[in-house]
């Protein structure tokens, strides 16, 4: 398929009063019926889920629990084809290289996309957080379609100009927060546009990581920093670090306890605060906060650069038009709100969000599925069996990846969580973790992308990246 989006296309919108945003319907010019051809950045783990499901041949686990789909193997999409895979690591890669054995195989994103930019339509990018940006923009500048794993990046200068990117090449963009595709988030959206809920100005959000041990995602090493080990031979690690600063190898930075390094990844804000924080943010229409504060922090003997070990922090919101101001709490760790009786919890579970309303409250999971109205259960189960009126058009099969690729195939409306929306909420969640990060009180001047209480922390805004890997400082002039 070729890339025959054109710019002004790109930008012209229409409103569509059931969904209450603007959507692009027709996004391209080509026929609906031509094969998408896809490279995917990062093969493994999170980079696996989401190209099997892209191809079609796998499914949220979620749904086929609930009954909503079908157990054993399925047949790929005809009209989606892995061309190109990329990989640092061709050990952890050998799985993906298997089952796709055609697809051309690369370790560098940006020889992959010199050699085969006229045959990819689409990237997948499911990279480590620190490499996010540039990959996703290496795609772009190539007007290649994006779909990038959450946080969309890890900065908030990177943000901005990932916003800038998508109008300025014209491409199809999605943030894979799946949440955001599901039937859960817009009912809770229905409820509060109904007037069910009330007014809300104040959110409780939580989940129970990070834990810290050799078999997660988050582990402690026994030095700061972490002690040399020799680098293994199917191991590009230079290219791993691409944009980051140099350092020595170890496991405790591959291939999953990064994400315990501000340096390389966002913590566990970056990790589940683009799930747990989507329904409030997308429903409150909250925008960016003035002030975020820690009100709790443990930190066990550790470099800035580390997570801490529990952290509550506080949000404050300002008013938008007729909506109150928010105060939004966010809670890791272990930590969690007290429970209260208006909630009808037995006791409050390990992850979760809450929206207290001064009619009713809702609650969410970590991710925002199965959402319910904190009411005695047996009025929740004849609210239920009564149901509401659905203003909000659903994705077929609660699926962000078939929502990306009907969108690039002119075959749905502008992905849900495009980098216009997606951008905005990670930037909220990065604001959290540079407040984790330095265990201070940070004052925001969104418009101006400025902290203004702690201007030395501004250098964190955006960070310097090694040469050959700086990208969209053009979108800027």
């Amino acid at each position: 398929m070729k890339n025959s989006i054109s710019r002004r296309h790109f930008i012209q919108t229409s409103a569509t009063a059931a969904a209450g945003v603007a959507i692009l319907p027709h996004l391209i010019s080509a026929s609906p019926n031509n094969v998408v051809n896809v490279a995917v950045v990062g093969v493994s783990g999170r980079g696996m889920n989401n190209w099997t499901q892209m191809l079609g041949i796998r499914v949220d686990n979620r749904r086929i629990k609930a009954g909503l789909e079908p157990e054993g193997e399925r047949e790929p999409y005809p009209h989606v084809r892995i061309v190109a895979m990329c990989d640092v690591d061709d050990k952890v890669a050998a799985k993906a290289h298997n089952m796709m054995p055609k697809a051309k195989r690369f370790k560098d994103f940006r020889v992959m996309l010199d050699k085969m930019h006229k045959e990819i339509d689409a990237v997948i990018v499911s990279t480590p957080d620190h490499t996010h940006f540039a990959a996703t923009m290496a795609a772009m500048e190539m007007g290649k379609h994006v779909y990038v794993e959450k946080p969309l990046a890890h900065n908030i200068w990177q943000l901005r100009t990932l916003k800038k990117a998508a109008e300025y090449y014209g491409v199809v963009t999605q943030m894979g927060n799946q949440g955001h595709a599901s039937n859960g988030i817009r009912s809770v959206k229905e409820w509060y546009n109904l007037g069910l809920v009330g007014d809300v100005k104040e959110v409780h959000a939580w989940f129970n990581g990070p834990k810290f041990s050799e078999k997660g995602y988050f582990h402690k090493p026994t030095n700061y920093p972490p002690i040399e080990e020799p680098v293994r031979d199917t191991l590009a690690w230079d290219l791993w670090l691409g944009p980051a600063k140099d350092r020595a190898y170890s496991h405790y930075y591959l291939p999953r306890f990064w994400r315990s390094y501000f340096e390389l990844g966002t913590g566990m804000l970056g990790d589940w605060g683009c799930h747990t924080l989507d329904a409030p943010f997308w429903t409150l229409d909250l925008g960016m906060p003035t002030s975020i504060e820690p009100v709790h922090s443990k930190l066990s003997p550790r470099p800035t650069d580390f997570l801490p070990d529990q952290s509550v922090l506080k949000y404050e919101f300002p008013k938008r038009g007729d909506k109150s101001a928010v105060t939004l709490y966010w809670y890791e760790g272990g930590k969690r709100p007290k429970n209260k009786p208006e909630w009808h919890f037995e006791k409050m579970p390990k992850s979760g969000m809450i929206m207290v309303g001064d009619k009713q409250s809702v609650y969410t999971s970590g991710k925002p599925y199965d959402p319910k109205i904190l009411m005695p259960e047996a009025e929740w189960q004849s609210f239920k069996n009564k149901g509401w009126k659905e203003s909000i058009r659903r994705i077929p099969r609660e699926s962000p990846h078939d929502e990306f690729m009907d969108a690039i195939r002119g075959k749905g409306p502008k992905p849900g969580s495009s980098f216009e929306y997606g951008a905005d909420l990670t930037e909220v969640a990065l604001l959290g973790a540079m407040a984790q990060r330095f265990n201070t009180k940070i004052e925001y001047d969104a418009e101006n992308m400025k902290i203004t209480n702690q201007p030395a922390l501004n250098d964190y805004i955006k960070e310097a990246s090694r040469e050959g890997w700086a990208y969209g400082e053009n979108l800027w002039k």
